[in-house]
């Protein structure tokens, strides 16, 4: 009995040692959490108005780009104003060919890889189809200007050009003799 009461006890010893260790380590490091909040929190604020964070001496730089002015959002959140929307991106265009699920890229005339050789007339054609079956359900509620069907077409380069007058004969000069 005795030696089951002093393992109790060298346990509980055992145990309340252990309890001091964590309780040391939580306050040390709930300290150092605390701490580097509060810094981030005091050159955030600082950043915010353009002064200096207090890190190195005022006015000295060191190596890379300097800071530039604070971002028009950030002084606004520190007004308490609501941040601007960013802009939202455009949808993803897809190639106007039927059946045709790659992207479109600006680089082939806003048509796929696949499809960048085809003539210009034959994709307006797709697109103009693909228009003419998503307008089919939609009424039209608003009127909205026409669409241009297509430019049209210039007189070739050299008709432009007055025809060439022929060459003026050169006159040979007689040596005399």
């Amino acid at each position: 009995m005795a030696r089951a009461s002093s393992s109790l006890s060298s346990i509980s010893q055992i145990r309340d040692a252990i309890g001091q260790v964590v309780g040391q380590f939580v306050g040390q490091l709930s300290a150092l959490i605390e701490q580097n909040a509060v810094t981030r929190a005091r050159d955030t604020i600082l950043s915010a108005f353009g002064a200096d964070s207090g890190v190195g001496p005022i006015g000295k730089r060191g190596r890379g780009r300097p800071p530039g002015r604070p971002a028009a959002a950030t002084m606004l959140a520190i007004a308490g104003v609501a941040p601007v929307r960013k802009r939202r991106k455009a949808p993803i265009q897809l190639c106007p060919v039927p059946g045709c699920t790659n992207r479109a890229a600006p680089v082939f005339g806003m048509v796929c890889s696949k499809h960048k050789d085809l003539p210009k007339m034959e994709i307006r054609k797709y697109r103009e189809a693909r228009r003419a079956k998503r307008d089919k359900g939609k009424t039209a509620s608003r009127p909205g200007r026409p669409r241009k069907v297509g430019r049209p077409r210039r007189a070739p380069a050299a008709a432009k050009r007055a025809p060439a007058a022929a060459p003026k004969p050169v006159a040979k000069v007689a040596a005399a003799g």
